[in-house]
């Protein structure tokens, strides 16, 4: 498994897809089996942008920046991602990215299960968009919650801040992932430890990988220059005990590698299974209306 810690060029489809093509061989050359690529890789996540927007008003300067970063989302079907898939079919390998998808009149923040073949597996667009997210992105619906059925294991998907969505994690555990994908953009000390709890709550692996952008992915004034990276990192494999098997890495570009063996999941779930038997359905349950 591989999970790759690295930044687009905002704004920039061609420069990013040559990039997500880049990093994608490098991982592929040391052997992995699925690569994990941040939220938002393709498509960009606009640290710092407020799009002129404050309570009651927006600024025509606001409008024009969101406009450029909606030209350059991602469309499904559509240009950008039939390069990214075909990049997939060429190397023969599981992919999780993160991408800006661009979805009728409104953007989401989405993320992709492609298979080996390039065929799209999964889609799943995060469902609350975080604080100022919400003026840019939309909410995504059930409709593309999924745990994919692989020959890695079972995929699942949890964008950055749905990682602290009890009752999502939990739709998640009863849908017997394994292989638990957390892109992200989070950078802080905090983010580590809810990876390693997921591991050890939901007896799966997790493979979160996070942005490591620095002033030049941005365009010229876009961020103030604080004189270290945009985003540090922080990208981490972790084992069903909670115990880092790759990572974090911050504060540089990386390509992390972990090897995981799921028979290793038989014997976790000795002691718990929070939808299993160390779940009480005679107290708690958990209801889905869709």
């Amino acid at each position: 498994m591989a999970v790759v810690q690295a930044a687009p060029v905002l704004f920039d489809v061609e420069a990013t897809v040559g990039r997500f093509e880049t990093l994608l061989a490098k991982a592929c050359a040391d052997g992995a089996k699925l690569v994990v690529f941040p939220e938002a890789f393709l498509g960009g996540y606009p640290k710092g942008a407020t799009f002129g927007a404050t309570v009651g008003e927006r600024t025509d300067e606001g409008r024009a920046l969101y406009a450029r970063y909606r030209r350059s989302a991602v469309e499904i079907p559509g240009e950008t991602f039939e390069a990214i898939s075909a990049a997939v079919a060429r190397h023969q390998v599981h992919v999780v990215v993160g991408v800006i998808e661009r979805g009728g009149h409104t953007l989401y923040c989405t993320a992709l299960v492609i298979a080996p073949d390039g065929t799209l597996l999964a889609r799943h667009r995060k469902l609350v968009p975080t604080g100022m997210e919400r003026i840019i992105w939309g909410r995504g619906g059930a409709d593309d919650l999924a745990v994919v059925d692989t020959d890695l294991g079972r995929i699942g998907l949890a964008i950055c801040w749905e990682n602290y969505m009890p009752l999502y994690r939990t739709w998640l555990y009863e849908q017997g992932v394994q292989i638990y994908c957390a892109p992200t953009v989070d950078m802080r000390d905090s983010w580590t430890a809810t990876m390693r709890h997921i591991g050890v709550e939901g007896r799966c692996f997790v493979l979160s990988a996070n942005q490591f952008a620095v002033s030049d992915d941005y365009p010229a004034g876009f961020v103030a220059d604080a004189g270290g990276p945009v985003i540090r990192g922080g990208s981490c494999v972790v084992d069903p005990f909670g115990r880092f098997v790759a990572g974090p890495v911050f504060d540089r570009g990386e390509v992390l590698f972990a090897d995981i063996d799921l028979d290793v999941l038989d014997g976790a779930y000795l002691d718990l299974d929070v939808v299993g038997h160390y779940a009480r359905p005679d107290l708690f349950q958990l209801r889905t209306d869709w």
